[in-house]
């Protein structure tokens, strides 16, 4: 199917965002009437869904679509598509690209070629490349790793969603048997007890592949002599060129195997079980570094990370982070929108860490990087929560040989910390009301008691476990809600409350409530620098719809929100948003925080409840019933 511009942007936009996305905002987002989106809506046929609350993608449909745009002859119609296709020219020709013969290739004006090279001196900039002009002929210039690096980022850019695919680096670059190298590399790390980050290899993947084209095409790196690397470097180095020779049949020389071994350390692996991490990969300075940025992390949001095995494997990845950093060659972390969205608050504590460390050490952490730290850092505190956040359980199974027994075996095997057993009561005659567990399991009729209650069978199926996770999730929500409830409407203020209030952008917006905060006696002005600056670290539009700015230190003069309910979304980063939440904690409320900023952005994350929230909530106290509405449900 041949689209539009216009239709390509809608359709792009949609599949971003899971909820529905209604015409008035395709329509500002586009720059088109509500009209237009009905027509390119109707154009896209089957590929979106159209209903009462607007349109979304088809999911089934639209990954088909892929697969034929990816199958189809490129093209170089449109301008990103000519920025690619001069670029891949220049790197590949060393004596330059001539203007007109290439506005007459691409069957456009030479004024369309000088605005794209415009262009590309922006992508440029912040490399050791540059270009250079004699009359018409254009050149790139700079050292060859720098243009391994802008071909790897040219591919990583086409792909939709930033993920690199081994199916497609062999496409681009011819490299069949890619998948079977990686297979063996995988059973070659693990053997040397590595870990391996399944996210970044193929990564590294797309390096090595770039690689080997460029020496095919004798675009090599210079030879670097002998320099000082670790032996487990140079171990590295030898492995992989002795995997490369045998499925590509070409033998790289120690300069490129010694890069693409420093890539492998630097994005892939970590030490492994069995290995002795402290001694080996980390230094004490890095790790009095660490430890130090975790102790204030752990102080300021009352979570406890002092655990020295956590600290370790931190530090290993903070190690490989700067050196990244310092290459200016970030991992791309395909889970930063979910990680934001579904644990803003871990996201929290890695935007504070990410904060210090870039302070620490002199760079510059980008979101997926801070991802990544939210992830070690939420893998932590998850086994730390199940156990302080279990569900207390009474089981009801009357005795019948040792069935009771072989029943709380079998859920403690299946649930482990999720629940604790309190009680099991092995009579028909239960005194059901007088059973005060969160939770009844239950193999017979819990005559009539069914809130609570979960019927299982005396041998339990994956179907009862299942139900029972379900009730355990439900319970610890109403649980969180109900503390988030009280909290919430203890800390809004109908002085902060704001209907249809627009402002140019987030800063502005954050400076214009950080006023009204300022003159209510809420917090100072530093208060909303360190706002600004905790922006500038990484949008904190959480959801699609809802943007929590704030500061990282709880040093507000007391708790407040001020909120922000508009018809029309406004640009938040990356993400366009409706609600916009300053939220102000004293030193006093940091116990609060924790909860209320995890469930305020839960209760803001269901699309069709903010939706109603703009509908309804045209007055302080409309907001404040609606809310507890949506709480409440």
């Amino acid at each position: 199917m041949a689209l539009s511009a216009q239709q390509t942007r809608m359709l792009d936009i949609l599949a971003r965002r899971a909820a529905w996305v209604t015409a008035a905002e395709l329509a500002h987002d586009l720059g088109v009437t509500t009209r237009s989106i009905r027509t390119y809506a109707a154009a896209l046929g089957d590929l979106v869904e159209s209903g009462a609350n607007g349109y979304r993608v088809r999911s089934e449909a639209y990954a088909a679509h892929l697969d034929d745009t990816e199958a189809a002859e490129p093209s170089v119609g449109s301008p990103q598509e000519r920025l690619v296709f001069l670029a891949r020219r220049l790197l590949d020709e060393p004596e330059g690209v001539d203007v007109y013969e290439a506005a007459e290739s691409l069957f456009v004006s030479e004024s369309t070629i000088e605005s794209d090279l415009t262009r590309l001196r922006g992508i440029l900039a912040d490399t050791e490349l540059a270009l250079q002009r004699q009359g018409p002929v254009v050149q790139l210039t700079g050292p060859e790793i720098a243009r391994r690096k802008l071909i790897s980022r040219l591919f990583r850019d086409e792909m939709r969603q930033g993920v690199v695919d081994v199916a497609r680096i062999q496409e681009a670059f011819a490299s069949r048997g890619l998948a079977e190298f990686k297979s063996d590399l995988v059973g070659m790390l693990d053997a040397r007890g590595f870990f391996v980050n399944e996210y970044g290899i193929n990564d590294v993947l797309l390096h090595m592949a770039v690689a080997l084209d460029r020496v095919a095409k004798d675009r090599v790196l210079p030879a670097a002599g002998d320099p000082e690397v670790s032996e487990g470097i140079r171990a590295l180095a030898d492995d992989l060129g002795g995997l490369i020779d045998t499925h590509f049949d070409v033998a790289l020389d120690p300069t490129e195997l010694r890069y693409l071994a420093i890539l492998l350390r630097t994005r892939v692996i970590a030490p492994g079980a069995g290995r002795d991490p402290v001694e080996e990969f980390v230094s004490e300075h890095d790790l009095e570094v660490v430890r130090g940025i975790v102790a204030r992390a752990s102080t300021e949001y009352l979570v406890d990370l002092r655990d020295e095995n956590f600290i370790v494997r931190l530090t290993l990845h903070v190690q490989n982070l700067v050196a990244r950093a310092h290459e200016k060659t970030y991992s791309r972390n395909p889970l930063t929108r979910s990680i934001k969205s579904s644990y803003p608050m871990i996201y929290e504590l890695a935007v504070y860490i990410a904060s210090r460390l870039q302070t620490a050490e002199g760079i510059e952490v980008n979101e997926d990087e801070i991802a990544y730290i939210a992830m070690h850092v939420g893998a932590y505190l998850e086994q730390q929560s199940r156990r302080r956040d279990a569900v207390t359980c009474a089981v009801v199974c009357p005795n019948y040989y040792d069935m009771h027994i072989l029943l709380r075996e079998r859920l403690e095997s299946a649930l482990g910390d999720e629940l604790d057993v309190t009680s099991v009561i092995t009579s028909t005659d239960v005194d059901w009301a007088a059973l005060d567990a969160d939770l009844v399991l239950t193999t017979i009729d819990p005559r009539g008691r069914r809130e609570n209650a979960v019927i299982v069978q005396p041998f339990v199926t994956e179907t009862d476990v299942e139900h029972i996770r379900q009730a355990v999730a439900r319970i610890r929500r109403q649980r969180r809600r109900a503390r988030i409830k009280n909290d919430l409407l203890e800390y809004f203020d109908e002085r902060l409350f704001l209907r249809n209030f627009y402002a140019r952008d987030a800063l502005t917006m954050i400076r214009a409530l950080g006023d009204r905060m300022i003159a209510v006696g809420a917090i100072d002005q530093d208060y909303v620098d360190q706002t600004i600056e905790r922006e500038q670290m990484s949008s904190t539009a959480f959801t699609d719809s809802l943007a929590v700015p704030h500061a990282m230190t709880m040093s507000a003069k007391r708790t407040a929100i001020a909120i922000v309910v508009n018809d029309t979304a406004m640009d938040w980063g990356d993400a366009r948003v409706n609600v916009i939440a300053f939220i102000a904690f004293d030193a006093g409320g940091r116990a609060s925080f924790q909860t209320v900023f995890d469930q305020f952005v839960e209760v803001f994350g269901d699309r069709e409840a903010v939706l109603g929230l703009i509908r309804r909530a045209d007055t302080f106290t409309a907001f404040i019933d609606e809310l507890v509405r949506i709480i409440d449900s």
